[in-house]
This record gives C-alpha cells, structure tokens and sequence, in this order.
C-alpha cells in the first residue's frame, strides 16, 4: 500500500440523485442532493478531494451478486413494466423505474472506487454518503436496495488482497445483506447495532446469528436494541461491544455504515436516537479507523427518511469528521439552504447542526451494568453469543 494522502475523498456524481423509485417512496433522493449541498454550504467541498467514480461493471457486480439477478435488473431497467418479483423487483419497497441499473451500478461503483482509493492510499478516508444500501441480497433487491454497494466495497477490498475487513453497521435496521455476503468469510467481521428484529424489517439480526460454523463462526455481530433506545442506551452498546472487537480483530481497513434513520424524528422506526448522538459514533469510528486500522476508513450513508431535518445534517456532520474540519454542533445552518430546501420540498429546515442534546456521555461497559436493563441485556446477548468465539470474555 502506497503512502497516503492526507485528504479525505468525497465520492460524488450528481447522477446518483437519479436513484428514485418514485413521488410517493419514503427513499427520496432529495435527502442526497441536500446533503451535497449543505456539504458546499460549509465549505467542505474544499476541505475534501470530491471525485466520482465510474459506475460498477458486469464483473464487479458479480463480486456479490448473482449473474441471473444482475440480468433481471437489466431487463426491469429497460422496461420497468416487466419487472420480475421473484428477484425482489417491482415490489412495493424496491418498485422498477426506468434506468434503475445503471444509477445502482453508479451507486455502487462510488463505494468501489472509495474502498480503492482507501486501500491504495489515495486517500485517508473516503466517503460515499449516496451508498451503504445494506439490505441488497446476492440474488434479490431488498428493503429499497438494488446492488449492495456496501458488500461489493469489502469484495473488492478482499480482491485486492485485505485480509481483515471490518464491517460496523448503525443504521436502524439490521445490515442483513452484508451479514449474508460474508457469512462464510472469517476475513470480514460485520457488526450490526439496529432495532430489534420483532419490532423492525428485515426481522434479522438476532444475536444468535454468528457467521457460519467452521472457521467463520463469530464473524458476524448483532446487537438487537429496544424499540425506543436513546442517546445513551445506544452509545453504551456502541462502546460495550464495537472498540473490544476492532482491538482484537485488528482490521486493514474499517468499513462503516451510517443510516440516519436511528433518529427520533424517524417515520419508519422506533429508535429515539439524537444527531448529536449519531455525531458521535461517526467521530467514535474514525477514531477506531486510526486507532486500529491504519487510517483507513469507508464511510457510507444508508437509511434515512426524515429527508430535510435529519439526514442532511447527520451526513455533513459525517463529511466534515472524515475530512478532519468537524463542524462544531452549535454552528447555524445558511439561510441560504434552508430557503433551498424549503423550495424543494415545503418543509421548514432546521436551524443549527445539533439537536441540543450535546455533549452525551456513557459509562464505562462493566461499571454500569444494570441486568434489568433491557440495553445491557441485548449488550449482554451480543457478547454471549460472539466474544468467547474471537477468545475475548463475555
């Protein structure tokens, strides 16, 4: 690996706002195109190499995904009316539309062409906050994710010769997707934190779900937190199981997943979480990132559908982290794009990039410890099922 530049990359194409299944789809591709210019709001575009990537080939694609599937999505992409629903496409999450092929391959070429830049060290961290569509199967579109760009990322990786690929996944739902890429792979740790399954899609993730047997066993971490989870719920089980498994493991590169649809202003789930708390796990991972793995650092988006108030807010938050000018919380947002946003979509932007619930603490994992607490039972869970198999105590 070359030595790296210190500049961050932002992994951009303007094309990749064309990801739209439609008016009345909760993944409205405004949340991308308002992201990207908050990020210009606060000068960050300077701050960052922004570069994009040509979209994913045949070839990559089939890192993960399967040649029949690939095909169906070509064929629903020319002529959406055809879509075949054995392949997850035409459904009312993952509804066909015309040219759906060739922004997902856009998509996942971005993250592709991160995980590239990373591993050769272009750059110190990269950051593709239109990808970590996590819920893409091998053979089926899933949960409004066409190619799993996330997991083509890490195949990549691997194909370039990274032998420990660590995978940390925050978004409210479980990263089923990539669990279910790597589940025979002892070369990549996926870690989940997310709503648990019997309150939330894809009803997956249970803390018993720990790679395959053999040498894989333990590679796959799930933490299944409350419906209702906060701040410090949520940054305790961070901290109880994340930083103890990225010591042990010691990953090449760190691959994080950063959905904003943990948020309490959420409508598709029930976790109470902050910005400021989200804030504070992306910043958590870059410290892991440099901590652990030389720097190297993915970072992408994921879910989120509080499309004005939230999303743009948690990504640019993410953006300044990776490009080493963090945005201080208490910054105001430019009347200028809150007068954007509200042109785009009627709503009413937020007025600064916190939501006052700054700064939160935890505790250290076994100081605090309370067994009647349902947190540190799926923390509890979590460790049962995965620590003693990576040889680290419960």
């Amino acid at each position: 690996m070359a030595g790296m530049s210190g500049r961050a990359r932002l992994m951009w194409d303007e094309a990749v706002t064309k990801y739209d299944f439609g008016p009345d789809h909760p993944m409205d591709p405004v949340r991308l195109a308002l992201t990207r210019r908050l990020v210009d709001a606060f000068g960050l575009d300077r701050e960052v190499d922004v570069v994009a990537a040509k979209a994913a080939g045949d070839s990559t694609l089939r890192l993960v995904h399967r040649e029949d599937y690939v095909a169906a999505v070509k064929a629903a992409s020319a002529d959406p009316g055809a879509a075949d629903g054995s392949y997850g496409l035409g459904t009312v999450d993952d509804p066909a539309f015309a040219g759906m092929h060739e922004v997902s391959a856009l998509i996942a070429g971005q993250s592709v062409g991160a995980a590239e830049a990373v591993w050769r060290g272009d750059a110190a961290h990269a950051v593709n906050f239109a990808g970590g569509l996590h819920h893409a199967m091998p053979g089926a579109a899933s949960g409004f994710c066409v190619y799993n760009d996330a997991a083509l990322a890490i195949a990549r990786l691997l194909e370039l010769g990274a032998e420990r690929v660590m995978y940390v996944d925050v978004d409210v739902h479980h990263g089923d997707g990539v669990q279910a890429a790597f589940w025979e792979d002892p070369r990549v740790l996926t870690v989940s934190l997310h709503e648990h399954p019997r309150t939330l899609f894809p009803q997956t993730g249970w803390p018993e779900e720990t790679g395959a047997d053999g040498a894989a066993e333990g590679s796959a971490v799930n933490v299944a937190l409350p419906a209702g989870t906060g701040d410090s719920g949520w940054l305790r089980a961070f901290h109880a199981v994340v930083p103890e498994l990225a010591a042990s493991f010691r990953p090449q590169v760190l691959v994080t997943q950063h959905g904003a649809d943990t948020h309490f202003e959420d409508p598709l789930a029930h976790l109470a979480v902050s910005l400021d708390a989200q804030r504070a796990v992306q910043a958590a991972c870059h410290e892991l990132a440099h901590e652990y793995a030389g720097g190297r650092w993915v970072a992408l988006g994921g879910g989120g559908y509080a499309v004005v108030e939230v999303v743009p807010r948690s990504w640019t938050h993410l953006v300044g982290i990776a490009a080493g000018r963090p945005v201080d919380p208490e910054t105001v947002i430019p009347q200028g794009w809150r007068q954007e946003a509200y042109a785009r979509t009627r709503q009413l932007g937020p007025m600064r990039m916190t939501d006052g619930r700054w700064p939160v603490s935890w505790g250290a994992w076994e100081a605090g410890y309370d067994p009647a607490d349902r947190v540190d039972q799926a923390v509890v869970a979590a460790r049962r099922a995965v620590f003693p198999l990576r040889g680290l105590l419960a």
